[in-house]
């Protein structure tokens, strides 16, 4: 005897290559601020200039990859969501660049930039002035904080936003693919 009353479930709508290179994406660019905040406000590591300049592609790609998702979802036009994962590619590698850049800056093998020096604010009157110096934290460019298996924060983001441009160039050439 079969039971006809239980009825077979649709199966859940896969989710698009689009979709899920821009959330993947986000996700490990959300992750990455996430730990690069922890660090500071809890381990107390400051970031440096060129630290602080490599977190400007996660803040763009993060949301960014969720309006990518959402329109994706939406059914926009595949020449939308490829720009869209185009843009997540560039900044990514824009942001490699910049960590290798970073790197070579803390092993030695090129100069840095000048304006690798901690905030100094509102310094006072002249009678504090020595005082509010002797507390300004500088943080150098030139200077590893922070070492795991042998490479920097500015190493690991080099392999996170090459991971990043991956996935969304695997987005893209899946979507472009897709009828």
């Amino acid at each position: 005897m079969t039971n006809t009353s239980v009825m077979a479930r649709p199966a859940a709508p896969a989710m698009s290559p689009a979709v899920t290179a821009a959330l993947l994406a986000a996700g490990v660019a959300a992750v990455t601020l996430a730990g690069a905040w922890y660090m500071q406000l809890v381990w107390g590591l400051q970031p440096c200039e060129l630290c602080l300049k490599q977190r400007w592609a996660y803040y763009a790609i993060v949301p960014l990859g969720v309006v990518i998702a959402l329109v994706a979802r939406g059914g926009a036009p595949r020449p939308l969501l490829l720009a869209g994962l185009g843009l997540i590619v560039l900044a990514a590698l824009g942001n490699a660049g910049l960590g290798v850049y970073h790197s070579g800056v803390e092993w030695g093998f090129w100069p840095g930039p000048t304006e690798c020096t901690g905030p100094i604010g509102n310094l006072g009157s002249a009678g504090t002035l020595l005082d509010r110096l002797d507390s300004v934290k500088v943080v150098r460019c030139d200077e590893v904080q922070f070492r795991f298996l042998g490479l920097s924060l500015a190493g690991y983001s080099v392999l996170i936003s090459l991971l990043i441009a991956a996935t969304a160039g695997w987005g893209m050439s899946r979507a472009a693919r897709a009828a």
